[in-house]
């Protein structure tokens, strides 16, 4: 079955959705799991400098964030008594689905499990797609699982 599964999260309850089916995935296959969390400095970039700007200090901030959410998760996994390995990218600006896709492909991931938020119509055109994106461009299946009334 998928014995490399590729898990983005954002720490939404959302993710969380997609997680706990990528659990079950991976529990029926044997399968190993690598969490994906990208952080995007480009927006604080434009943080109005009240004292922080796009310093070190925030942009470490963030880093320890991501590196909080992905070992809280990581530990989830392995109290699942399932193998697991968490990576952290950065991206000025590059779209998330570009970054998963290509994560997932430089890992030979045979599967990405994934929340998604569901939105129609307006919502959707006004915030994009990134799971719509990676469903289009991922050379392996992709599993989208809605995390609620949209």
């Amino acid at each position: 079955m998928y014995s490399k599964i590729l898990v983005p999260i954002d720490g939404s309850e959302t993710a969380d959705k997609g997680l706990a089916e990528a659990l079950r995935l991976a529990g029926l296959s044997g399968g190993r799991i690598r969490l994906l969390h990208i952080i995007d400095l480009q927006p604080l970039a434009g943080y109005p400098t009240v004292g922080m700007g796009l310093s070190a200090e925030l942009i470490e901030m963030v880093r320890r964030g991501g590196k909080d959410l992905l070992a809280k998760t990581q530990a989830q996994v392995e109290a699942n008594g399932l193998p697991v390995e968490a990576v952290l990218l950065e991206s000025m600006g590059e779209r998330v689905s570009d970054l998963v896709v290509r994560a997932a492909a430089d890992w030979g991931a045979e599967i990405i499990v994934l929340g998604t938020h569901g939105r129609r119509g307006l919502g959707r055109a006004l915030m994009g797609s990134d799971a719509e994106l990676i469903v289009r461009h991922a050379a392996m299946p992709v599993l989208l699982v809605r995390g609620g009334p949209a």
